[in-house]
């Protein structure tokens, strides 16, 4: 049985999920790969990545000033900026505490934003979602939890995740790296975890335990998931990227954690080395 049979089995209204190699390739896949989903959290990966573009454009530096007294937009993408979940006013000062935010990835999309005189969602669009012909994904909103897609599109970021053309390789190595990893902080509906390591938009797995993805998943396993019932994760020790969207809300979903951890055990057990 393939890995992904058993997405059918998941309590959800609706699924669809695809395992992508590391050259693009469709290892397996389930469901209607062109049924959209809100994203939420997953959205981040994408704001990420779209700032990236911006700092090999040269239109914001990593470094730069942004939000609170002493928070640059690295600390802003990294959950470093002492700003809430949501809200505007600062919780702590920059580089204390790894705390989820919303209001840091914002602030950092307003900071590309101003700088290039130009639209978050038109910016993500141009440099990012046209060249992948991501042409089913929209953000209306959010650049935290905003984005509207679907799971071919998503296998399509998965293999630019693994193999980038839209920017550099040291580029995509700070993105999907740990930034400031002797942080302590929360994943949200997961747990606290001393260090809590983090990239630029993007969660890094390192030794967290439990944790949502599989746990045969390698450390240096990046992705996200999000609050709608989706995840996404890519695992470079494996070869491959799993993408699972449904719409199921996480928090109503006491299982997800555990489903999600199988599945990508599953995964890693049928893929690991087919994307070499």
């Amino acid at each position: 049985m393939a890995a992904l049979d058993a997405v059918a089995s998941w309590d959800v209204a609706h699924a669809a999920a695809a395992v992508v190699a590391a050259d693009g390739t469709l290892l397996d896949t389930f469901g209607d790969l062109d049924r959209r989903f809100e994203l939420a959290s997953i959205t981040k990966v994408l704001s990420g990545w779209t700032a990236m573009v911006a700092v090999e454009e040269a239109s914001v530096e990593l470094d730069q000033p942004a939000g609170q007294p002493g928070c640059t937009v690295r600390h802003l993408l990294a959950h470093a900026g002492g700003y809430p979940f949501d809200g505007a006013p600062p919780v702590a000062a920059p580089g204390r505490r790894r705390i989820y935010s919303n209001t840091g990835i914002e602030l950092a999309a307003a900071t590309i934003a101003e700088a290039t005189s130009i639209a978050f969602a038109d910016y993500l669009a141009e440099p990012v979602l046209e060249p992948l012909a991501m042409t089913s994904t929209t953000l209306e909103g959010s650049p935290a939890r905003g984005i509207t897609s679907t799971a071919g599109d998503l296998a399509k970021l998965l293999a630019e995740l693994q193999r980038p053309r839209l920017i550099g390789a040291a580029s995509a190595t700070a993105a999907t790296t740990v930034q400031y990893p002797a942080l302590a902080g929360i994943v949200p509906g997961v747990g606290r975890f001393d260090p809590c390591p983090w990239g630029l938009g993007i969660e890094i797995r390192g030794g967290k335990e439990p944790h949502w993805t599989g746990t045969t998943n390698s450390p240096r396993t990046f992705g996200h998931f999000g609050g709608a019932g989706t995840m996404m994760w890519v695992d470079p020790a494996v070869g491959c990227g799993l993408v699972a969207l449904t719409d199921r809300p996480f928090d109503s979903w006491p299982d997800a954690r555990t489903t999600w951890s199988a599945l990508g055990d599953a995964v890693v057990a049928d893929h690991r080395g087919t994307g070499d």
